[in-house]
Order: structure tokens, then sequence, then C-alpha cells
């Protein structure tokens, strides 16, 4: 990633691993051999003011689940 406010970026993907452990929401465990997990992507989002300028940088982590087949991932 290049982008003039990477590091507002890092600290909002930091921000948003430490609230899903705190929350509960993710556990990182060991695959299973012959299953693929899920992928996921961060997406971004930059929030802006009243003058346009930006005041919030948020980010999520979105599981990929159109990826998913029926009797093979669920």
């Amino acid at each position: 990633m290049s982008d003039i406010d990477l590091d507002k970026w890092l600290e909002a993907m930091k921000s948003e691993m430490d609230s899903m452990g705190s929350n509960h929401v993710r556990t990182l465990v060991d695959t299973p051999k012959g299953v693929s997990p899920v992928g996921c992507k961060w997406v971004y989002k930059r929030n802006l003011g009243a003058n346009g300028e930006v005041t919030t940088f948020k980010t999520r982590l979105a599981a990929k689940g159109y990826t998913q087949r029926p009797g093979i991932n669920f």
C-alpha cells in the first residue's frame, strides 16, 4: 500500500484488529489439512468533515463470503 496517509491507515487497521480481539470476534487457529479458509480483504474509508477535510480513517476486515461453495465450505 502506498498512500500519503499510510501511518494513519496502519493505525486504523491495528485498532480494528485490537477491537476484534477484545470483542472475541476472531480466533487464530491452525487450518486442518484439506481445508481452505475463506479469504478476507481490508476495506478503507475516509470520513470527511463539513468543509471537506479528512476527519477519520476507518477500516474493516471483510470476509470474501462470495467464494464459498455449498457442500464444500458449508
